[in-house]
C-alpha cells in the first residue's frame, strides 16, 4: 500500500506515470523522511522512548518504520546482544534487548551502526520491534499499530443498487450502499445492516484491527442450508475517519458475490 506496497511510487511495480524514466533506478527503493509527532514507547509503565525526532522509513514492498535517535532512548535499559542481521540496501544491523525490572525484552531494538553509504543517513537512529513495547503513544494517544501518512481511507455514499449472494442465495439487497476507497487495495462495498436478510449473519469470533479503521468483527454467513466462515465483516466503533460505516456491513470470500450494478 502507499509508498512502497502494491503499486505505489516506490513499490516494485509502480502503477501510475512518471515524467522521468526509472531505467537504471534500483529496484529496491528506500526513503526516509521526518515523523512530525511526539512518539513515546513504553514497557509497563516505563518509557522506553521519548522523541519529538522520529523518522520514517519506507522501504519498496515494506511497511514504514519508525526510526528515533538513540539519544532519545533510556540506555540505561539496553543491553548489546550478540544478534546481527544483514541487509544489502542498509547493512548490518546490530542488536539491544530491554531490561525494565525483572522483565528482559529480547532483541527488541536494532540499529545500523555503520550503514552502508547510500543509507548513511540511518547513523545515529535505531528501531523497535512495534510488538514487542507494551504501548505507543503519539502525542498523547495510545496506537495500536504505526500508520502510513500517505495510506487514506475514503467513505463515499452511493446510489448504484447491490445484490449480495452467497452459495447463489441473496443475503442482502441495497440501494444505499457506502463506497469504501482505501490506498492500494480494491474498493469495498458497506450496505446498511437492516438490508441484510434476516438470520443471514452468525456471530464468528474472529477479530482483527486495522490502524486505518478500527477493530473489525467479523460473521459467518447463513445461506442455502451452509455456514460461509468470516464471509462478512463490520466497525462497530469505527474511527473518526471511517465513521461512517458503522452500521454497515462488508462481505467477501468463497462462494460470496457482490454486484454492484
Amino acid at each position: 500500500m502507499s509508498l512502497t506496497l502494491g503499486k505505489g511510487p516506490l513499490a516494485g511495480r509502480p502503477g501510475g506515470a512518471f515524467n522521468f524514466s526509472l531505467d537504471g533506478a534500483p529496484p529496491h527503493r528506500i526513503y526516509f523522511e521526518a515523523f512530525p509527532a511526539r512518539l513515546r514507547g513504553l514497557v509497563g509503565d516505563t518509557v522506553v522512548v521519548d522523541t519529538q525526532g522520529a523518522r520514517l522509513l519506507h522501504e519498496t514492498a515494506i511497511k514504514p518504520v519508525a526510526y528515533v535517535p538513540l539519544a532519545d532512548v533510556d540506555s540505561s535499559l539496553l543491553t548489546r546482544t550478540d544478534t546481527s542481521t544483514h541487509c544489502p540496501f542498509k547493512g548490518d544491523a546490530s542488536y539491544w534487548s530491554l531490561t525494565v525490572g525483572d522483565r528482559v525484552v529480547e532483541d527488541a531494538l536494532w540499529a545500523y551502526e555503520e550503514p552502508l553509504p547510500e543509507a548513511d543517513w540511518l547513523r545515529g537512529y535505531g528501531a523497535f520491534y512495534w510488538d514487542k513495547l507494551d504501548t505507543w503513544l503519539v502525542e498523547d494517544e495510545p496506537v495500536a499499530a504505526l500508520r502510513d501518512p500517505y495510506h487514506r481511507v475514503d467513505v463515499r455514499p452511493g446510489s448504484r443498487p447491490v445484490v449480495v449472494r452467497a452459495a447463489g442465495e441473496v443475503v442482502a439487497r441495497s440501494a444505499r450502499p457506502l463506497m469504501l476507497f482505501e490506498t492500494g487495495l480494491p474498493p469495498r462495498v458497506y450496505v446498511p445492516r437492516d438490508d441484510v436478510a434476516e438470520r443471514v449473519l452468525q456471530p464468528a469470533e474472529r477479530r482483527t484491527h486495522c490502524p486505518y479503521k478500527g477493530d473489525a468483527t467479523y460473521w459467518s454467513v447463513r445461506a442455502d442450508g451452509r455456514l460461509l466462515q468470516d464471509a462478512a465483516w463490520s466497525y462497530e466503533e469505527p474511527f473518526d475517519e471511517s465513521a461512517r460505516i458503522a452500521g454497515h456491513v462488508s462481505f467477501d470470500g468463497e462462494d460470496v458475490e457482490v454486484e454492484l450494478g
